[in-house]
């Protein structure tokens, strides 16, 4: 009796631990932890402002950050420039945009393999319904007893259920590798329309740019041919000479050639948008609008929030978790694997007599295997995913060190861009009131018309390089906040639960 009561309380409490082995396991391999952004681990942290920030100099004229200096860009960061067209545009981009749709089908992608991984917590059931006839041969043998000639038959409808329990993490490091690889997917997704995003802007802000430079062209030439006009009439009366004439041709002809030149850029610029927006270029088409205006304060936000607002940065740091479990999964090939596998079904001769209770069987059992020797296989793969994972380190701090230079670069880029326009248009101003001294001169018989068309040359210079500079500044602008990381924050990276979600019907159709 009190034999068999140590057995039930042996049972007892060995029973549970080990259905929970069974079904749980543990872990093996490293735990993750998210890595330092800096390799010294005694670096300061991100100073409370950027080091180009117009906030950290003197001069007070050109481009302003936006107030307060802890502000972010959320969401529809193109909003900033307040232009209609411009907002219609990325709004169209962000539907159409087929660079943009590759990544998303490669997101649903990535969604899928977790699935494919989580299939591997659960058993595998299969059958296989089988019926063979056969008539062995009558010239076998010459015994008058011999079973020659006859005709037999087997049916057979097993049903095979084969599990192989997790018990060194080996399919959990695997689901948590996909999770974490599909999190990376979105992080690129988002990369990409940030890309695409600002590539957009830029083209746009370009076009307005030489519709700009078009239209001053367009009034030089139509200055230029006055001038020219008043040459000839002095030529013809007798005040002037023919070299006034000729030299006025060649500067009205100067500037008509470079008004023709300008369209070949605003084209490629328009054919460039009509691709981003997924619109054939032979049927795309933005009207003729000269806007140069200074760019918009832009809220910084706080070095230290920069490492969560940019999805280079998260993908990098996903692809560290995804490393890191493939470590795991490496490691799990030292210990051995257990197989539990059954089999019940249905076998019989006679199809009348196939589901009679006699006409059952059945197999149940365990198998347990290890390898013995593999010549360091195991080892190499454990040191090779170890490997992998530091050179991800790297490539992470990387990324992050050259988010830091980017937006720094583009802070000075707008901040002394702003400062050369005001100086620029101070040049502009004071070329304007040049030439019209010279003008007076030339028409009093002071100077000859060599003067004028040098003093023209050096005013539309000038206002061409303003023209320039307006649309670097605006360029630079939207670099700026394609660095910061435009609308994005680490929030709307999907988690783990989220890209485990089965896809729906819509999210599986094939594309017409």
């Amino acid at each position: 009796m009190f034999k068999t009561m140590n057995d039930l309380r042996f049972k007892s409490a060995v029973g549970p631990a080990i259905t929970t082995l069974l079904l749980t396991g543990c872990m093996v391999g490293p735990k993750y932890h998210p890595p330092s952004p800096s390799a010294n681990a005694t670096a300061p942290p991100p100073p409370v402002v950027y080091k180009e920030s117009p906030t950290q100099f003197q001069e007070t004229d050109g481009w302003k950050v936006a107030q307060p200096q802890d502000a972010m860009l959320h969401g529809k960061w193109w909003e900033v420039y307040n232009d209609p067209e411009l907002n219609a545009l990325e709004d169209k981009l962000n539907i159409d945009n087929q660079n943009i749709r590759q990544f998303f089908e490669n997101f649903m992608t990535a969604r899928t393999l977790v699935a494919e991984a989580h299939s591997q917590l659960l058993p595998t059931v299969g059958t296989t319904l089988s019926y063979q006839a056969s008539q062995s041969s009558s010239n076998l043998t010459n015994s008058p007893n011999a079973n020659t000639g006859k005709v037999s038959s087997i049916g057979s409808l097993p049903f095979d259920v084969s599990w192989a329990p997790d018990l060194w993490g080996r399919v959990r490091n695997t689901i948590h590798e996909q999770q974490y690889n599909a999190q990376l997917s979105a992080a690129d997704l988002e990369n990409e329309r940030l890309t695409e995003q600002a590539s957009l802007a830029a083209f746009f802000f370009e076009i307005r740019g030489q519709d700009a430079l078009q239209q001053l062209l367009n009034e030089t030439v139509e200055n230029d041919k006055k001038a020219l006009e008043l040459t000839r009439a002095q030529y013809e009366t007798g005040i002037g000479d023919r070299l006034s004439v000729v030299e006025a041709e060649a500067t009205l002809q100067t500037v008509q050639s470079q008004a023709i030149n300008l369209g070949v850029a605003r084209a490629q610029f328009e054919h460039a948008i009509a691709v981003l927006v997924g619109a054939n270029p032979s049927q795309f088409s933005i009207p003729v609008k000269p806007l140069l205006t200074d760019a918009p304060a832009i809220p910084l936000g706080m070095p230290s929030t920069l490492l969560e607002r940019r999805p280079d940065i998260a993908a990098a740091e996903r692809r560290l978790a995804a490393a890191n479990a493939q470590i795991g999964i490496a490691y799990a090939a030292y210990y051995p694997s257990l197989t539990l596998s059954a089999s019940y079904g249905y076998e019989s001769s006679n199809f009348s007599h196939f589901f009679n209770l006699g006409s059952k069987f059945w197999s149940v059992g365990p198998s347990l295997s290890e390898t013995v020797y593999d010549g360091g296989l195991r080892r190499a793969t454990v040191n090779q995913f170890i490997t992998t994972y530091n050179a991800d380190v790297a490539t992470y701090r990387q990324t992050v060190l050259t988010a830091f230079q980017q937006v720094e670069d583009s802070l000075a880029a707008v901040r002394l861009l702003s400062q050369q326009i005001l100086k620029q248009q101070q040049a502009v101003a004071s070329s304007e009131e040049a030439l019209k001294l010279e003008i007076a001169r030339y028409e009093t018989g002071v100077d000859p018309y060599l003067n004028v068309v040098t003093l023209q040359t050096t005013l539309l210079n000038n206002q061409q390089t303003l023209a320039n500079l307006h649309v670097l500044e605006m360029t630079s602008s939207v670099t700026l906040i394609e660095a910061l990381g435009g609308g994005w924050d680490l929030s709307q990276l999907p988690t783990p639960a989220q890209v485990s979600k089965k896809l729906d019907k819509a999210e599986t159709t094939i594309q017409k």
